[in-house]
């Protein structure tokens, strides 16, 4: 053959299913350029400058890794149904005398071209938006930077080398399932229906059932920590069973539609029902691949959105104080009086003339365990076991005194010696004693509602914390000290808090924490601790809204890929549906069948199944809900009026634009088979 044939002849192909090979082709840059921008971002100079960047760098890798794996799952699946539809075409260029060779270099060709078009584009995309993309998620995240545009080689190179990788390997897939099949059967492949899985009602009884416990796992959580051990599981279970329920539920659809009479024997649904009997599984995985897709996006729009908009909010419940130290020690020979007056004074040397307000000031013993029944266990659930079978009971528990509780919270309580009050976070205290191991045991006298000794400790944590008022400390403490744990340290450690509010600004806020820092440091003697620690919320703010402000950005930028490829299925889906339905159609309208009437059938076949990959969305939002706001309490976010709002409205403006490209792509259906 001539030289620059295959290359023709590939690019003739191309160019005549156009319809079909526009929109992967678009699909391929649009990841190529996605991928490159969040690479960029990850190694940009400019987020270096910011102080949260560590936090922004590591989600950004993260995300990055997401899209790779999220582009080649999407590209392998998008490029099936283009195949699928060149079938015939390969089919005659083999009749016509072209063996499989031959057709594997015009595949060959028509891989190199895309793939060339692809990136050329992509990272052409990629780089012309990178600095526009910079600039909004440092605008997100309040830092600043300059307007030069910079090129990162490193991102350059990876991003070929991962798609060229890709493309590779979508060639290899082509070109089996070519070689696979006869020429009669690429010929008739538009042809043939499908038949329905044997075992239908087992797929759709197993569908339910896994979906039901997915659901049951997320509505009984009971704290973050189990929730985050859980959620990938779930979200597994979620997938498997909307496919199984899709595919199964397609075919029963049908079989009930078509047993209807009345409904099936009239000319807007006999058709459009026989063509859905005709692909029933193709088309129930498709409905499930698009409510999926719907499903991740509305999770990840809601929940990034809460957490940037309520960063405020999770700011200060970490950081219910401005300044918050905190002095760890030995035993109560070292914890005594004149240690902590001490550390009082060089922290007031250091704040100067400033003013200081809301102080907080007290002793604790803090335990880790496994809380239940009242009965905490440190044995068996120690933060170092690893035979740990359930994260439910997990809980760290601060031991405070009665009388440093009196002093902050400004009340005259009283209690027995085996008396104390409960304060529970992130958790219901229901039992009417507590214990600790066999060591010490008290009645609840009463389960507080509020707290005001409640600091960014407990908030740091993702266990349920629990704060446990005794009428003897020391004595407590004692009792304590006699347990060890299976790691060979002792259960409780011993500190003293100190924070308070101050009126100053944000850099002064900082210079004084930095100034407590250096006085701590110079009088470990005669402050007798082993060591501290210190924070300031003014320091930390960058940190949080650096870290919301770019799961906000990767949530946007995930959400728009995502987006475009459930669009895409939808485009596929209606376009190859056409293709196979038109001879139907032309059919129908030779015995009279007019264009109003084919609008009429298109659009009772999308009702039959436009609603389903919405609703089900919608649906598994809902029983995610519980789960959402149990892993957002992990960011210290718990404002669940912001998460209701943000859930609503990210469903309701997805739902709009799934009506709208629905309508739009009909209409490339009907245009087709019309």
């Amino acid at each position: 053959m001539k030289r620059g044939f295959y290359p023709r002849l590939a690019w003739s192909g191309m160019r005549k299913n156009s319809k079909l090979y526009l929109p992967y082709t678009l699909a391929c840059i649009g990841m190529t350029a996605m991928f490159y921008i969040l690479m960029h971002l990850a190694d940009s100079p400019a987020l270096k400058l910011i102080p949260s960047s560590a936090s922004v760098t590591m989600t950004l890798s993260l995300g990055s890794f997401v899209m790779g794996v999220f582009s080649l799952l999407f590209l392998f699946y998008t490029n099936s149904f283009l195949v699928r539809r060149r079938f015939k075409e390969f089919g005659l260029y083999n009749v016509l005398g072209m063996n499989k060779g031959n057709i594997s270099r015009v595949l060959a060709w028509e891989a190199l071209i895309n793939a060339l078009i692809s990136l050329a584009g992509g990272l052409f995309l990629g780089i012309a938006l990178s600095k526009l993309a910079e600039l909004g998620l440092v605008n997100i995240m309040g830092g600043d930077t300059d307007l030069d545009l910079r090129i990162s080689v490193k991102a350059l190179e990876f991003t070929v080398m991962f798609f060229c990788g890709i493309f590779l390997l979508i060639y290899i897939n082509s070109l089996i399932k070519i070689r696979r099949s006869s020429a009669s059967e690429l010929v008739k492949s538009e042809n043939f229906g499908e038949k329905p899985p044997r075992a239908n009602w087992l797929f759709g009884l197993a569908g339910i059932v896994i979906l039901a416990a997915a659901y049951y796992i997320a509505v009984s959580i009971k704290t973050p920590l189990t929730a985050l051990s859980l959620f990938f599981i779930a979200v597994i279970m979620v997938i498997v069973a909307t496919y199984l329920i899709f595919i199964a539920g397609s075919v029963w659809i049908c079989r009930l539609l078509q047993k209807n009479k009345r409904y099936y024997y009239k000319k807007n649904h006999f058709v459009s029902v026989s063509s859905m009997v005709y692909r029933m599984k193709r088309n129930g995985a498709g409905l499930a691949s698009i409510c999926i897709l719907a499903t991740m996006v509305l999770v990840m729009i809601s929940s990034t959105t809460c957490l940037y908009f309520g960063a405020e909010d999770a700011l200060r419940d970490r950081y219910p104080r401005d300044i918050s130290i905190s002095a760890s020690y030995s035993g109560l020979d070292s914890m005594t009086d004149e240690n902590i007056s001490a550390l009082r004074g060089e922290i007031s040397a250091a704040v100067g003339g400033a003013e200081t307000e809301n102080i907080l000031d007290y002793r604790c013993a803090s335990l880790v365990g496994s809380l239940e029944n009242g009965i905490l266990d440190l044995s068996e659930a120690s933060i170092y076991s690893t035979a740990m079978t359930t994260y439910d009971y997990v809980a760290e528990v601060y031991i405070v005194p009665l009388a440093d509780y009196n002093a902050i919270a400004g009340t005259n309580e009283s209690l027995g010696s085996d008396e104390a009050m409960i304060y529970a976070y992130r958790m219901d205290y229901t039992d009417k004693t507590f214990a600790v191991d066999e060591l010490v045991s008290f009645r609840v006298k009463k389960v507080l509602d509020s707290f005001p000794i409640a600091d960014g400790s407990a908030m740091a944590s993702i266990a349920p914390t629990v704060f446990v008022i005794v009428p003897d400390f020391a004595d407590t403490v004692a009792k304590l000290g006699g347990a060890v744990s299976s790691s060979g340290d002792e259960p409780a450690s011993l500190s003293w808090n100190y924070a308070f509010d101050t009126p100053v600004s944000d850099e002064e806020e900082t210079a004084m924490c930095e100034r407590i820092g250096e006085r701590l440091s110079e009088c470990s003697q005669t402050g007798g601790y082993l060591y501290y620690s210190r924070e300031s919320l003014a320091a930390n703010r960058a940190d949080f809204y650096g870290m919301f402000g770019g799961l906000f950005f990767l949530g946007i930028m995930l959400s728009i890929a995502f987006i475009c490829a459930a669009v895409l299925i939808i485009y596929y889906k209606q376009i190859s549906e056409g293709y196979e339905d038109r001879r139907r159609f032309e059919i129908m309208q030779n015995v009279g069948m007019t264009k109003k009437e084919i609008r009429s059938s298109i659009n009772s076949q999308l009702l039959t199944v436009f609603f389903l990959p919405l609703i089900f969305a919608g649906l598994h939002l809902g029983f995610a809900f519980p789960f959402i706001h149990k892993l957002l309490m992990l960011f210290n976010l718990s404002n669940l009026p912001l998460l209701i709002g943000t859930t609503a409205i990210s469903f309701g403006v997805f739902a709009l634009l799934y009506a709208v490209v629905f309508r739009v792509t009909s209409n490339a259906y009907y245009n087709i088979v019309s």
